[in-house]
């Protein structure tokens, strides 16, 4: 990991598997959408809503682990300085917050029909709400700042406050008894109370496969544009100076 902590090697890396990696994102895309759309069976207690769980599932799942991503760098960024650890935040939160609008818009049009409302201060609501605040502050807190040394200190600070909300929007259906519906799969498993058939269980699994790969897409780019950025801005201040 160490090594990626110079921006060169960074982008070699980088440039040499976006393509690969792009290209997953992609092709699971297509087939987990038509797997969606035109071959899993309408579910018997929700009809044709139930589809929109293979959107709302990954967006949801993607909008904590990329805050847990981006607290992780953040923690490598304020402890041993690595150099890339701030951009790589920096680049994965206006990602993170898409995901988090994203589960949100699809809760509300899921929610409509099944409880009768478009929305519920409901725990898991709540959470992922707050949760999404703390991506646009992030984002925010980072033009605060004209200097970009303070500002990724402040916003390294910011995010790991932000984490408790991320722990909380992942464990609030088992923390507490809410409205929403209990997790219906578990990493490694099936819960235990609300099973998933394959023809629902895989195409979701490669739904939520699809969005990690489109994250990992978008993050390289992100991080690589940041570089780019630097190196750009560094240029142009050695110019003023002569």
């Amino acid at each position: 990991m160490w090594s990626f902590a110079n921006p060169n090697k960074f982008m070699r890396v980088s440039g040499a598997v976006l393509p690969f990696v792009a290209a997953v994102a992609v092709g699971l895309s297509a087939w987990g959408l038509y797997q969606a759309l035109y071959v899993v069976p309408s579910d018997f207690k929700q009809g044709d809503g139930a589809r929109i769980m293979f959107v709302h599932v990954p967006a949801a799942a993607l909008s904590i682990i990329v805050y847990l991503i981006m607290c992780v760098c953040s923690i490598f960024a304020l402890i041993w300085r690595h150099p890339v650890a701030y951009l790589s935040a920096k680049a994965a939160a206006p990602v993170g917050a898409a995901f988090t609008l994203l589960a949100l818009v699809t809760g509300a049009v899921w929610g409509k029909p099944m409880w009768g409302a478009w929305w519920v201060w409901d725990a898991r609501l709540t959470s992922e709400l707050i949760l999404f605040f703390f991506y646009v502050g992030y984002i925010a807190l980072w033009d605060a700042f004209d200097d970009r040394d303070k500002a990724a200190t402040a916003t390294s600070y910011f995010c790991l406050v932000g984490s408790v909300f991320a722990v909380l929007a992942k464990y609030s259906v088992d923390l507490w008894d809410t409205l929403h519906q209990s997790s219906s799969m578990t990493i490694g498993t099936i819960a235990t109370e609300d099973k998933l058939s394959n023809e629902f269980k895989i195409p979701l699994l490669a739904m939520m496969a699809a969005f990690y790969f489109y994250f990992l897409t978008i993050w390289l780019m992100q991080v690589r544009s940041e570089i780019r950025q630097r190196r750009i801005d560094a240029i142009r201040q050695a110019v003023v100076v002569e």
